[in-house]
Formats: C-alpha cells, sequence, structure tokens
C-alpha cells in the first residue's frame, strides 16, 4: 500500500523571512490525519530569506536531522557547537534532556532551502548530542546510500531509534530496488524531480507512506534526489 502526500497539500505559511512546507502536522499547523508516520514525526522544507534566520530556540526528546538543498546553515547550540551545514551534510542533534540552538543564513544574497526532519526517539532524557557529515554525491549517485541508522556503521550518522535513511541522486532513467523485512514502512520524500516507484508517479515535494509491500522499485523520470526512511 503506497499511500501519497501531494505537495501542495501540505501544510503552508509565509512569514515573510520565511516561507514554510509542513508535510505533518507542526506549530500553527493542525492536520489531525498527518500527526507523523510511524517513528517519523517532522518533515518541514524551508526556504530561509538572505541574512535571516531562527533565532535560539529550545528542544527536547528529539532526534533532530537537518539536510541542506541549496545554500547553507550556520548553526549554534548549547553544547558548544558551532558549525556551517552545506549541501552533503547530514546533521544530527540529539535533544534529550534539553538544548538550545539557532540556524541562519549566512548570506546575504542567496535563499536557503533545506528539510528539516525529527524522528521520536527510542527513550526520554538522552544526553544531548551532535554530529555532522559529509557524504559526496558520487556516494548518493544512483543507488540508495545510508547516511543515518541506529548503528554507527560505515561512517553514518547514528539516530537513537531504529530507523535507516537514505538518500540518493538519480539520473533520469535509472533505477534502483529496496527490499523492505517484515514489519517494516518506508517514506520516500522527493526533493528535487520526478520518480515512479512501483508505478506510483511523485513529483518535488511530494511524500509518499508505505506499508505492506516488500520488493519497492524506483525509477527516475526526471534528473531527482529523494530522501528514502526505513522504520519499524
Amino acid at each position: 500500500m503506497i499511500k501519497i502526500r501531494k505537495s501542495a497539500e501540505r501544510g503552508y505559511f509565509d512569514y515573510g523571512w520565511l516561507q514554510t512546507r509542513h508535510t505533518f502536522a507542526f506549530g500553527e499547523y493542525r492536520d489531525p490525519d498527518y500527526m507523523g508516520f510511524r517513528k517519523l514525526r517532522v518533515i518541514n522544507e524551508d526556504f530561509v530569506a538572505a541574512g535571516q534566520g531562527f533565532g535560539t530556540h529550545p528542544h527536547r526528546d528529539m532526534e533532530i536531522l537537518t539536510y541542506v538543498l541549496e545554500g547553507a546553515v550556520a548553526h549554534k547550540d548549547s553544547m558548544g557547537n558551532g558549525s556551517v551545514i552545506k549541501p552533503g551534510d547530514v546533521q544530527r542533534m540529539t535533544a534529550g534532556t534539553g538544548v538550545t540552538h539557532s540556524e541562519s543564513n549566512p548570506s546575504l544574497t542567496e535563499t536557503l532551502r533545506l528539510l528539516q526532519i525529527w524522528i521520536l526517539p527510542d527513550q526520554n532524557g538522552l544526553e544531548p548530542g551532535y554530529e555532522q557529515k559529509n557524504f559526496p554525491r558520487k556516494e548518493k549517485l544512483n543507488r540508495l546510500c545510508l547516511v543515518a541508522s541506529c548503528h554507527s556503521k560505515n561512517g553514518v550518522v547514528k539516530i537513537h531509534q531504529n530507523v535507516e535513511l537514505f538518500i540518493s541522486v538519480l539520473e533520469q532513467g535509472k533505477t534502483i530496488e529496496h527490499t523492505l523485512d517484515k514489519g517494516r514502512h518506508a517514506w520516500i520524500q522527493v526533493a528535487s524531480g520526478s520518480i515512479k516507484i512501483n508505478n506510483v508517479s511523485l513529483n518535488q515535494g511530494d511524500g509518499a507512506a508505505i506499508s505492506e509491500e516488500k520488493l519497492l522499485t524506483i525509477t527516475a523520470m526526471s534528473p531527482s534526489e529523494i530522501l528514502f526512511f526505513d522504520l519499524v
């Protein structure tokens, strides 16, 4: 079963400095039909104007992943981390018992476009933590590249939940496959381009919840980038 979440149906807000689309209920956006999927709680696509950003604010008991599609993020947090997150980087922040952080667009000319992802942790009260790793395009080209997992294996970012996140950059006409083990589910988010998954069409900004499927066949109808979550 594949249930499509169309891009245009997502929650949308325009704050001037920020344009944002919410796949799931978030903040002012209420949607009882889309409160998350399995352990996946938030996928926000944010467009942040040049020189603008999110001031210092708190989080707790959440695994937060940031993936930049265009531009860069300047990050600072109460753990003492200060970094710039660029396309190809995957950042994980374990909020745990509580952290504060800020995120801003350091460019004075370019808009920042990013995906912010929240995953419910396997337990509350974790020690706050931070990780950031780069995954070059060649590692993601025409394959599902594992970038985050509950196991810190093969240099991937560790998340405290039984979830695996893959990213793929697909050339037009290329096909990849993934087998879901029994009891596993998937969410696919199209960051750019257009694809077919088991002959179901998805375009940029679309997502899909996938259950009771075993073999997933993904074909790029145009040059595309996708995020693929394998979840319990």
